[in-house]
């Protein structure tokens, strides 16, 4: 059975921008998206809640043929199923038992779990938790985990090669290309070889598009 439409919950700037940006990668600007207000407690109404209880971003809405309206809530998952959805993107090596798979794979689930878990940490203990729970060691050892076991293999992989598996752009940059800008905004990913990879994902017209609502990040 296939899906007749796509629809995001959203939020500027955040890690849902991942799935944004492979969305236009694959559709163009042929999907919905709505743009939810974390900051102001949206995810925690009923009917969010109803929709989904881990009150996340981003969800995804799948509306197949006979109608039925599926969701996705894990991220991860969402780069996955949209790079295999459109396989003449060429946005993923093809399901099978090959080398390339492999990576492709380890890359994605690498960048949605410990990475994603060590950013999200720090920013919880930087920017989000009330001060007297924010705990400054909690950030500095993920600060420095992140600076001597992540950044060195991402280095490795990126001196040898233009994109986070190869030569060729893959849904997994979509995760590690934010995951590097999100870092830097803790003053990581400071090697030359993370400003030539963003170069060339911000020349990408779906990045472009996928960053162009980050003015209303806040609101």
């Amino acid at each position: 059975m296939s899906f007749k439409s796509l629809k995001l919950y959203h939020y500027p700037l955040t890690r849902s921008v991942r799935v944004k940006w492979l969305l236009h990668e694959v559709l163009g600007d042929r999907f919905e998206t709505e743009i939810v207000a974390v900051i102001k407690g949206a995810m925690m109404t009923p009917d969010m809640l109803t929709k989904n209880p881990n009150h996340n971003l981003p969800m995804l809405d799948i509306t197949w043929e006979d109608g039925q309206v599926q969701t996705m809530l894990a991220r991860g998952a969402m780069i996955l199923w949209l790079a295999d959805a459109y396989p003449d993107q060429g946005l993923a090596p093809p399901p099978d038992a090959s080398q390339q798979r492999a990576d492709y794979l380890q890359m994605v689930l690498f960048g949605a779990s410990w990475m994603d878990a060590i950013l999200w940490n720090m920013r919880l203990h930087r920017d989000l938790l009330p001060p007297s729970v924010k705990q400054q060691s909690v950030f500095d050892m993920n600060h420095n985990k992140w600076a001597r076991e992540i950044e060195p293999q991402l280095i490795e992989r990126l001196t040898n090669h233009a994109f986070i598996c190869g030569d060729d752009f893959t849904a997994a940059d979509c995760i590690a290309g934010h995951n590097v800008r999100w870092a830097q905004a803790y003053e990581l990913c400071s090697d030359p070889v993370f400003e030539h990879y963003i170069s060339h994902l911000e020349g990408r017209p779906a990045f472009r598009a996928a960053y162009s609502d980050a003015d209303q990040f806040g609101k």
